[in-house]
């Protein structure tokens, strides 16, 4: 956990920090520190943000139990001309490979792996996708489809940082509709608990292959609500939908910097 200013090793930089997400503004300003990955992978000078007003981040950052943001996307995507962690990683020789992986766990640990990945944690090939934009982990999505649902071609970007799956507001309102959800007043939806098991199978187009959610599993059960896993967000211009953590936990997934291209393989 970051303690400023006292390492030997911390820099001011001075610059201010200005950053909207999906939940907010956030603002803070810039300096520099080495930065530690697990317990040894150590990278020096790294350019990053010190937030004053967390604001911006809403009730997941009040709620949850985390000190800051790692972002794994491009140098496209930084701001203040910041080189990322990873990029700083690779250059740095800190890791044997350009590559990182998830293993998101299904209601059990998780881990995360700098520099390759776990062989261990999945069974059967990898499905490589190459990107349509080094940007965020952006690819094309040939359809997604649930019941009568059919969205044709389209986009998409694979996101840890993302809980649910998104996408447009009149297609999540389709899906939502089929799988028997109902809107609340925080834009979200819920479906009757009894209900779950009757949910058809979410399916995506990708590559020329389909990765499939099991409808089960597009619901998040807590304190007797089942929510249903998908949000509508509108995204006027750039990627439609996101396959976060709902997606990624049925898939092993590695993101491969160099030869920018995705990995997603069956878990153990």
């Amino acid at each position: 956990k970051f303690a400023p200013p006292k390492p030997s090793s911390y820099k001011a930089d001075g610059s201010d920090f200005h950053i909207t997400y999906g939940s907010g503004d956030v603002e803070g300003f810039f300096s520099f520190d080495t930065v530690t990955l697990a317990q040894d992978l150590q990278i020096t000078g790294q350019k990053f943000a010190e937030v004053q007003d967390a604001g911006g981040l809403g009730i997941g950052y009040m709620m949850g139990q985390f000190d800051g943001i790692l972002g794994l996307g491009f140098e496209t995507l930084s701001l203040g001309g910041a080189t990322t962690v990873f990029k700083n990683a690779i250059d740095q020789g800190v890791v044997n490979q350009p590559v990182f992986a998830f293993d998101l766990g299904d209601e059990g640990d998780g881990e995360l792996t700098f520099g390759g990945y776990d062989d261990s944690k999945f069974k059967g090939d990898i499905s490589w996708i190459p990107l349509s934009a080094a940007t965020y982990w952006q690819i094309d999505i040939e359809n997604i489809s649930l019941g009568s649902f059919s969205s044709g071609a389209t986009s998409g970007i694979v996101d840890s940082g993302t809980s649910l799956i998104t996408g447009p507001s009149s297609a999540i309102l389709q899906l939502a509709t089929s799988s028997g959800a109902m809107p609340n007043i925080m834009g979200e939806y819920t479906i009757d608990c009894g209900k779950v098991d009757s949910i058809p199978n979410l399916e995506f187009q990708i590559n020329g292959k389909t990765f499939t959610v099991p409808g089960k599993d597009l619901v998040i059960s807590s304190a007797g609500t089942c929510l249903f896993a998908m949000m509508g967000m509108d995204i006027p211009q750039g990627p439609q939908w996101i396959l976060g953590d709902v997606f990624m936990r049925k898939y092993y997934t590695i993101f491969d910097y160099q030869n920018q291209k995705v990995g997603l393989a069956e878990p153990n």
